[in-house]
């Protein structure tokens, strides 16, 4: 591919000194990387000025103010010249070319395993490198197979809008009223997103405009709303619409769905195939306290926040420590007269500078008008994420201290991130021993921390209890040790029935087999994706496919939409009707996950957490690394598969 410019690039028209003060902004190593482009000067990657090895949240690739002086003067003649030129298309440099950029651009040698899904993450072309090509197969087949997604959320207008492209008629059945999914539901004081927001977007859509390094609630259900509509999928939705029921009829090789609108009314839909597409954390889970039915105050969950209730002057109960918690926490503590934050046990925290900072117009500016700037920017906050963290989170069997970490690497983490608690913490030392978890880093959900939420801690008006709740009355919680504590409103941070993958629909696949039977407490599908006498029904963030050790669950979503459309297109090339993942081929999979998982931190018997199921087996996240998994979801192997016709 020759001549590219990206369409997303708008021209730059802009004076000499309004560029400078752009570049001021700019990440360097990313700037290297654009100047290469600019220039076609190759020489740049054997040159004195190289970043230095990059570490994750951080862009600045470690230079010298003199070497990075130098690189701005470097890049601002080259933007006058492309400027002046009238912002031509660009030629693209050869792969051999663009591999030693990324690891240049890094500072470490980037393996050339990783070199195809990275050349496919930064797209330097203007196609989707993550499509699918339809062309061998007739447009008359496609538009006879109809496919049936349950939610509106990330993965589910992401499975849309691939489909719209290669012609298969869907539609999209959502129960809330917008599109979004968790940023639609999920809309209490702070929330944002905690993976930066410059790959946390479609990689075929970046967003040049995102206010701040991670994205508050309403930019984020923006985006998507965005993308509804620029994909024209909001037509094919029907808002306000819950499936109740999946039945696979066999005799036709169909899905007959039972759907119900608000008003209650139900209907038959009948379809060729089913993406689910409800997430994993989209119902709200409220422990069970003694007489929390006789509580007189306003009592809700954070996925379910009351606005019509204002808890300015009140006092507030925050229920529970975690991801939802660290972000509600700071704000409640603004208004409330008194904060009373309940915690069962404490979160380990990676300090992140950026966390709450807004994004410098300046590189807003650079993100928008320098050609493939945008895209090395993403490679650069991709990559130090990308596999990397992987070797801490395994567990070393000769390691002595396993009851507080799981291998060297781990254990220079929890020395670092205890550090970094107690640091802000020296002026409240009874805090410490409250906040310091005794369990392995990365064991649970890690969160990202700027100071706000032990700032909060610290205020006058903040109280942490770690005493277990025994039990509510009308105007108060009562812990284990017989204190009272008079509260107006319960906030419930408590998370989500991550564990009950796809309830309350009910699933019927072939012979009778209902899919929460067949689960129980341990679902269990290949890839994450399909399910052995399930046929034609795919998962989106099924089990064992969350991540927490790696990259974006957009990243995870677009390899598992890709895998789901070659299984269409497989399915049109055989003239068959179905495909139905072999149990033999399920079990091999699920095995080797098993044993993947069991040597993780997750599975670490001092870790209670989400990701496990009642009986303490990991199902949520997934051990693989990016790249294995990229790898097996490029194309599927049509000997994994029953084919029915």
């Amino acid at each position: 591919m020759n001549g590219l410019r990206s369409s997303s690039i708008r021209p730059i028209t802009e004076s000499e000194e309004a560029i400078r003060s752009a570049l001021a902004e700019a990440s360097i190593p990313t700037l290297l990387a654009a100047l290469i482009h600019l220039t076609g000067d190759h020489r740049i990657l054997k040159g004195p000025i190289r970043p230095e090895t990059a570490v994750l949240g951080d862009t600045t690739g470690g230079l010298s103010e003199a070497d990075s002086n130098e690189v701005r003067e470097q890049a601002l003649q080259a933007l006058i010249e492309y400027r002046d030129a009238g912002c031509p298309p660009l030629p693209e440099p050869p792969p051999e070319i663009v591999h030693e950029m990324m690891s240049f651009v890094v500072g470490q040698e980037v393996p050339e395993r990783y070199v195809p899904m990275m050349l496919e993450e930064l797209a330097l072309g203007d196609s989707d490198m993550r499509s699918v090509n339809w062309s061998a197969v007739p447009e008359e087949a496609r538009k006879t197979f109809h496919v049936a997604i349950i939610g509106a959320g990330m993965s589910g207008l992401l499975t849309a809008i691939q489909l719209g492209r290669a012609g298969i008629p869907y539609t999209v059945f959502e129960k809330n009223e917008s599109v979004g999914g968790t940023w639609y539901e999920n809309s209490y004081p702070g929330c944002r997103v905690d993976i930066g927001n410059h790959f946390y977007c479609y990689s075929f859509e970046p967003n040049s405009e995102w206010s701040e390094y991670f994205a508050q609630q309403p930019e984020l259900q923006n985006y998507f709303e965005h993308c509804a509509d620029k994909y024209e999928v909001r037509d094919r939705i029907r808002f306000n619409t819950e499936i109740l029921k999946a039945q696979f009829q066999e005799d036709s090789c169909t899905w007959e769905l039972t759907v119900q609108n608000r008003e209650g009314q139900t209907e038959n839909v009948i379809v060729q195939a089913v993406v689910s597409a409800v997430g994993q954390l989209n119902r709200p889970r409220t422990p069970e306290i003694q007489g929390l039915e006789n509580f007189e105050g306003a009592c809700f969950h954070s996925a379910s926040w009351n606005h019509d209730h204002s808890l300015e002057n009140r006092r507030v109960a925050l229920v529970g420590t975690g991801a939802s918690a660290f972000q509600i926490g700071p704000e409640l503590a603004k208004i409330a007269s008194h904060l009373s934050v309940f915690q069962r046990s404490p979160a380990w925290m990676f300090p992140n500078p950026d966390y709450h900072r807004r994004v410098e117009n300046g590189k807003q500016w650079l993100l928008a008008h320098v050609p493939f700037y945008a895209r090395w920017y993403r490679f650069l906050l991709f990559w130090p994420g990308s596999d990397g963290l992987m070797p801490s989170l395994i567990v070393d069997p000769n390691w002595p201290h396993p009851e507080r970490s799981v291998n060297a690497l781990n254990d220079e983490a929890r020395i670092g991130f205890t550090e970094y608690i107690e640091s802000q913490l020296s002026d409240h030392p009874e805090l410490v021993e409250k906040v310091v978890p005794r369990y392995p880093p990365f064991g649970k959900r890690m969160l990202q921390d700027n100071g706000s939420w032990l700032a909060t801690l610290k205020q006058e008006n903040v109280s942490l209890i770690t005493e277990s709740i025994d039990h509510v009355e009308s105007h108060a919680l009562v812990t284990e040790d017989g204190i009272s504590h008079d509260i107006d409103a319960i906030v419930f941070a408590t998370g989500f029935h991550a564990n009950r993958f796809l309830w309350p629909i009910e699933v019927i696949g072939r012979s009778g087999a209902v899919l929460s039977d067949v689960w129980g407490d341990d679902p269990k599908a290949y890839l994450g994706i399909t399910i052995p006498h399930f046929p034609n029904f795919f998962c989106l963030y099924g089990p064992a496919t969350n991540l927490a050790h790696a990259g974006s669950i957009i990243f995870h979503s677009e390899c598992q939409v890709r895998y789901i459309l070659g299984c269409l297109k497989a399915l049109f090339e055989q003239n068959a009707r179905a495909l139905d993942c072999r149990e033999t081929v399920n079990e091999e999979f699920n095995q080797r996950l098993e044993e993947a998982l069991s040597q993780t931190v997750w599975a670490h018997p001092g870790v209670n957490s989400w990701y496990k199921n009642e009986s303490g087996r990991v199902t949520a996240t997934s051990p693989w690394l990016l790249a294995d998994y990229w790898e097996w979801t490029r194309h599927p192997n049509l000997g994994d598969y029953e084919i029915l016709k």
